[in-house]
């Protein structure tokens, strides 16, 4: 199956610290690296190594790390076909603190803004050969808003990963099979709802994930089910919920049961945490399926 990645490409500019400063604190940093990164992008790579067939739809500077994420996409087998370079603009910049296992990000969108309706008809052809697709909200929301118009009567199983939080228009929640925000960004999706509540009216459309909780969704029996996270030895959980997203997107191409995905997108998730940087602890998909047992 073809699965389609609609989102962000950034180089994460990531600081270690013992903590992260309180408002107004300032902070002596231990380590500064760079790193591939951009929910998209991440995504993307997180499928590659589990052995999927994924396309990389988005935008990056026509610069020096724009040349660089490109060419690591490429490394991990990512169809890298279609990201358009842009000239006059900077690729994506997240700047990332960790400490005490957490983490903040601020993102720079830059060529991110331009993943536009233009771009999408430039390459509307080979996003709607997909089976899947996948977005995320470091681009336009208008974009990921077409990109569900254009799919409306297509086979194609949607999936938008929330995040950065922002409210979704009924027009998309209504045609996606699949929405995946944390435990924070469900209460800005749905603030006049429960957890509870929330997951029992999108019944096998909302998962929600809570970090040391596990993961939970609405089943159409009206039970809610719960998937335990894997214990990990936590070093950085920068990238735990793209791997977790792009796992879970996998295993639906899989045809694992919905349980089964969820499992196996939280292996590979925690597995992720137990390396620096968003993509260094994505994983395969041996190494995921040993613990699936």
């Amino acid at each position: 199956m073809q699965i389609g990645v609609v989102g962000s490409i950034n180089m994460d500019m990531v600081v270690s610290a013992e903590r992260i400063p309180l408002k107004g604190e300032t902070l002596i940093g231990t380590t500064l690296s760079y790193n591939a990164g951009g929910k998209g992008a991440n995504q993307a790579v997180s499928i590659a190594r589990l052995g999927g067939n994924v396309i990389m739809f988005g935008a990056v500077g026509n610069d020096a790390n724009g040349e660089k994420l490109i060419s690591s996409m490429k490394q991990d087998g990512v169809n890298t076909s279609f990201i358009k370079k842009i000239d006059g603009e900077n690729t994506g910049l997240a700047i990332i603190t960790v400490g005490e296992n957490d983490n903040t990000i601020i993102v720079i969108s830059g060529a991110n803004n331009l993943v536009d309706r233009n771009y999408i008809n430039s390459v509307k052809n080979e996003l709607l050969s997909c089976n899947i697709i996948i977005m995320q909200h470091e681009v336009p929301q208008d974009t990921n808003e077409y990109v569900v118009q254009l799919c409306k009567d297509k086979d194609i199983t949607l999936i938008l990963n929330p995040a950065p939080a922002k409210s979704v228009p009924n027009t998309i929640l209504e045609r996606i099979d699949y929405i995946t925000p944390n435990e924070h960004e469900v209460k800005i999706l749905f603030p006049n709802l429960t957890l509870e509540e929330a997951l029992r009216k999108y019944k096998e459309k909302l998962i929600v994930t809570q970090g040391e909780k596990g993961v939970s969704i609405g089943m159409k029996d009206d039970t809610i089910l719960n998937v335990p996270c894997r214990k990990s030895a936590v070093v950085d959980t920068t990238g735990a919920g793209d791997t977790f997203n792009g796992a879970f997107t996998y295993g639906i191409t899989q045809k694992y049961t919905l349980e089964q995905a969820l499992k196996f997108a939280n292996i590979a998730a925690g597995i992720s945490t137990e390396k620096h940087g968003a993509q260094h602890g994505m994983q395969k998909k041996d190494v995921v399926l040993i613990e699936m047992i």
